[in-house]
């Protein structure tokens, strides 16, 4: 007869065998409407290099942009609950754009790791086509997932960002696995089913060397998500310039219920980093 800890440990391995495509975790939900907090935006279609449609809303600065910020947001639900995290900036001068992945929100196809770094590509060079957007004064904000596709489509079509804000990012999608597995006595023993079963490739660990203009990464330490490790792990490989916040809260919280906090502080490294 099985324990309820046997149980968990042989669902974590069917779980983690071949399971990359359970980090999406896609909605088609409208969560929200920017219009309804006074926010001006354009809804925006575009697609991916293999034809696959995406969707977009771009926010425009107020006044004469001082860059553009490309937002790739974390794997669960879809842009219409993730813009607030980001709209803001548009009343500090930045543009903003925002995307649903292949599978997200009113994006078609399905998602795959291959297809969301494909999408992460286009995203960045549909933002050079956005107005008033220039091409060397482009930002990538990621979170969660995001900031490990954004990590990798900007390496992979070697697109060069003005600056770039990681929060709440894994080091690899291997080692966050296994660090998950390790968070639960019963689900200990599986730790090791990642670094077999989870697809290595596009990791932030194999590029994240390689991007040489400002970086900044922010992490929790009481994050329940993403344990701090990782953070600091990804923050350690990355080559300077850089900077690393540890804050407090919950994941991925620093320009939610921590803005007025954080958020003067974002503004002043993106000046920085455009030179404003």
């Amino acid at each position: 007869m099985k324990t309820a800890g046997t149980t968990a440990l042989i669902a974590a391995a069917a779980a983690f065998t071949g399971c990359t495509h359970l980090f999406f975790q896609p909605s088609g939900h409208i969560y929200g409407d920017p219009a309804d907090s006074g926010l001006k935006y354009e809804a925006l279609k575009f697609n991916s290099a293999d034809g696959t449609a995406l969707t977009g809303m771009f926010f425009p600065a107020a006044g004469t942009p001082l860059g553009t910020v490309v937002h790739f947001h974390g794997n669960a639900s879809n842009m219409t609950a993730h813009y607030p995290y980001s709209a803001w900036l548009s009343k500090e001068g930045f543009n903003v754009f925002i995307f649903d992945y292949r599978g997200y929100g009113a994006s078609g196809g399905k998602p795959t790791l291959d297809g969301l770094v494909e999408d992460g590509i286009a995203a960045l060079e549909q933002a050079k086509k956005l107005p008033g957007a220039e091409a060397g004064k482009i930002i990538i904000l990621g979170q969660s997932l995001g900031g490990a596709i954004a990590v990798a489509a900007a390496a992979e079509s070697g697109f060069k960002p003005a600056a770039l804000v990681l929060e709440g990012t894994f080091y690899s999608y291997r080692s966050i696995g296994s660090a998950v597995l390790r968070r639960r006595w019963f689900t200990w023993p599986a730790a090791w089913l990642p670094w077999v079963a989870v697809n290595g490739r596009h990791s932030p660990a194999d590029y994240i060397g390689k991007i040489t203009c400002p970086k900044l990464f922010i992490h929790s330490g009481e994050d329940p998500v993403v344990p701090f490790s990782q953070g600091r792990k990804l923050y350690e490989a990355a080559g300077e310039p850089k900077e690393f916040w540890a804050v407090r809260g919950g994941h991925i919280d620093a320009f939610y219920s921590q803005r007025e906090t954080y958020g003067p502080k974002l503004v002043e490294f993106l000046r920085k980093a455009l030179n404003k």
